[in-house]
């Protein structure tokens, strides 16, 4: 066979060949170099599968006799130099790494590309949704997944390689404080999802702003700078914030302008915020409090009742502490205090109006212009000398016209009265309740030691507890009376220096007690019933209603039993004191009494029966002078009665 024959041959082959075989070789980095002339010569070459050669003429010096075994007799050196070649066509590549690959072609659901390795890789068209001009020849990080899976292929992702570059990013950021940039994409709850280099981290709703943030859809969408706050490596979550750039902006402001505020300096400032204390001021890139006692020199209950929000206002800075970063404002300051401007006509005697501003217990307080006061105490309201209840009296935003008793304009202290503006009663009390009077009055208020009486709108007294009764003594005065009940009362004395005028009930009757000492002599008995039981004895309803106290011990029945409440029984005086009004009895003293009558009365007839048993002896020692066995009987007879006497004797 010919060279030419030969070489017809080795083409026709070739082009049998897989036309992507043949591509794939001539693209190949790690295959031979095929050099392409005008003119192509096949030549097969050992050792070196599916390798073209062509050159531009045919070799006329080549060994057509070599054999597969021929490629033996290349030289160490040689065969070393060609190893080192293919060697270095190909890339060092380790699993779970990122890598550049190129695009080398697009289809309808893959995308292909060559990263130097032996095989390309194929990653899903998916993974490219944020490429849409992808083309082919485009540089893109991938991350090897498997070098070689079980189809021998090369597995590589997109998606790893952005997740992992994602968050070296942040790591980084958040280690050098680095700010980011992110886009909002969705809401969730308590705060924002941020994608930040293809990475969702969280937004914490108090970390969106420095203003407390209600509506979160508002920034969805937008795209904003971040501070990275905290990360977990674990799940590699990360949280970011934008509050914290902010804070740190308002930061340098609030430094530069600390460091020119002088105590006293006048400020313009914006209402950012209204609180039930105070007011915050934006003093231009740092906050002030404007406290509600600086607000105005008068009293209001909140500052919205004179500030609004977005409010442009001057205040002055009271004082600021560079370590707290805390600056205190007023605005009242502004302004002169209203003691420094009272006219001259507001002193002492003088009539003044206004309305009540606060209310304590001991008084309310009047402003007669703003920031001006006056006291006016309890014992001020009225002339009556019954307790007043100062919130029950008065009603904040009420109006009153008092008379000012003293003021301290040094002090800025003011107290007020308003009894002062009508004539003292108490000034007509000896000649309308002179002692001894008769009247009537409503039960305005009960205490434990007596009860007080209104005897008009304005005078009143108080009877004594002991002075509600001849006859019973009270635990308390509301078992007599209650309140809102009319009681008819004398005077028994009125003391002017003091106000007081001291009333009884029970002196509109006559004393009983002169009578009771007759009806109730010491040891006489009564019928009584035991109307309350107390510790050191009973209480013991006697005739006519009078009281009595049986001591415990005095209370005992027959059978060591003490009487009950509502036990009837009899009772003898022991004791009866009119000074005191006391009255001691005793039921076992009238038990033991009459055991002492039975006795003496049983010792009476035993003596009785023993002298008529003596006059008897004697009358038959008279008629008989001896005595028979029959005359016995009368002996026997005088036995049996002495027998019967014995026995009572020991009864």
């Amino acid at each position: 066979m010919t060279e030419e024959e030969i070489l017809d041959n080795a083409e026709e082959q070739v082009v049998s060949e897989n036309e992507e075989q043949v591509d794939a070789l001539a693209t190949d980095e790690t295959q031979e170099e095929i050099i392409v002339e005008k003119e192509e010569e096949v030549v097969e070459v050992e050792d070196i599968p599916a390798v073209v050669v062509l050159k531009k003429e045919v070799n006329k010096d080549f060994d057509w006799s070599i054999n597969k075994r021929g490629a033996n007799i290349y030289s160490v050196d040689k065969k070393k130099e060609l190893e080192n070649l293919y060697d270095n066509t190909f890339r060092t590549i380790t699993e779970n790494e990122i890598v550049q690959g190129v695009v080398t072609l697009i289809t309808d659901t893959d995308v292909v590309l060559n990263i130097g390795f032996k095989s390309d890789g194929l990653i899903p068209r998916s993974e490219f949704r944020d490429m849409p001009d992808l083309k082919p020849g485009d540089p893109v990080d991938v991350y090897v997944e498997s070098k070689e899976n079980k189809k021998g292929q090369l597995v590589l992702s997109r998606k790893k390689a952005k997740l992992t570059n994602a968050w070296d990013a942040i790591v980084d950021a958040h280690a050098n404080d680095k700010i980011i940039t992110g886009k909002v994409i969705s809401k969730t709850k308590g705060g924002l999802i941020v994608d930040a280099f293809g990475l969702e981290t969280f937004l914490p709703g108090s970390q969106i702003d420095v203003k407390p943030i209600t509506d979160y859809d508002q920034f969805v969408g937008k795209v904003m700078e971040f501070k990275v706050v905290k990360i977990n490596e674990i799940i590699k979550n990360a949280v970011v914030s934008h509050k914290a750039l902010i804070e740190f902006d308002l930061e340098s402001q609030r430094q530069e302008i600390i460091g020119k505020l002088e105590k006293g300096q006048v400020l313009e400032g914006t209402i950012k915020n209204i609180t039930d204390f105070g007011a915050f001021i934006d003093l231009g890139g740092v906050d002030g409090l404007l406290y509600i006692t600086d607000i105005s020199w008068g009293r209001i209950n909140h500052p919205n009742e004179v500030l609004e929000i977005n409010q442009k206002i001057n205040v002055v800075v009271l004082d600021f502490d560079d370590n707290k970063k805390r600056i205190s404002l007023g605005l009242k300051q502004l302004h002169a205090h209203p003691w420094d401007t009272l006219t001259a006509d507001i002193n002492e005697g003088a009539n003044v109006k206004g309305k009540i501003v606060n209310i304590e217990d001991y008084g309310a307080f009047l402003e007669i212009t703003p920031g001006v006061e006056g006291l006016i105490h309890v014992s001020e309201v009225n002339w009556s000398s019954q307790p007043i209840n100062s919130r029950d009296f008065f009603k904040l935003g009420d109006e009153f016209e008092a008379k000012v008793v003293t003021i301290d304009r040094e002090e800025r202290k003011m107290s007020l009265s308003l009894k002062a503006l009508s004539p003292d009663p108490w000034t007509e009390v000896p000649n309308k309740y002179p002692v001894g009077s008769k009247h009537s009055g409503e039960v305005k208020n009960i205490t434990p030691y007596g009860v007080f009486v209104e005897l008009d709108s304005v005078i009143g007294g108080m009877v004594h507890i002991s002075d509600l009764s001849w006859t019973k003594r009270y635990n308390h005065p509301n078992e007599f009376t209650k309140v809102g009940e009319t009681l008819d009362v004398i005077v028994l004395e009125v003391d002017l220096d003091n106000r007081k005028i001291v009333l009884g009930h029970k002196q509109l009757e006559e004393d009983p007690w002169d009578t009771f000492e007759k009806l109730f002599p010491v040891g006489s008995i009564h019928t009584g019933t035991v109307t309350r039981r107390e510790d050191k004895g009973a209480i013991v309803q006697l005739p006519y209603g009078i009281e009595a106290f049986a001591p415990t011990r005095h209370i005992k029945k027959e059978d060591n039993k003490l009487l009950e409440v509502e036990e009837t029984c009899e009772f003898k005086i022991l004791e009866f004191d009119r000074d005191d009004k006391k009255i001691i009895v005793s039921h076992t003293r009238v038990i033991e009494d009459a055991k002492i009558v039975e006795k003496q009365k049983v010792e009476k007839e035993v003596k009785k029966t023993e002298k008529k048993t003596q006059d008897a002896v004697k009358q038959v020692n008279k008629q008989v002078e001896r005595s028979t066995l029959g005359d016995l009987g009368v002996l026997e007879s005088l036995k049996a009665q002495m027998e019967e006497t014995e026995g009572k004797k020991k009864k």
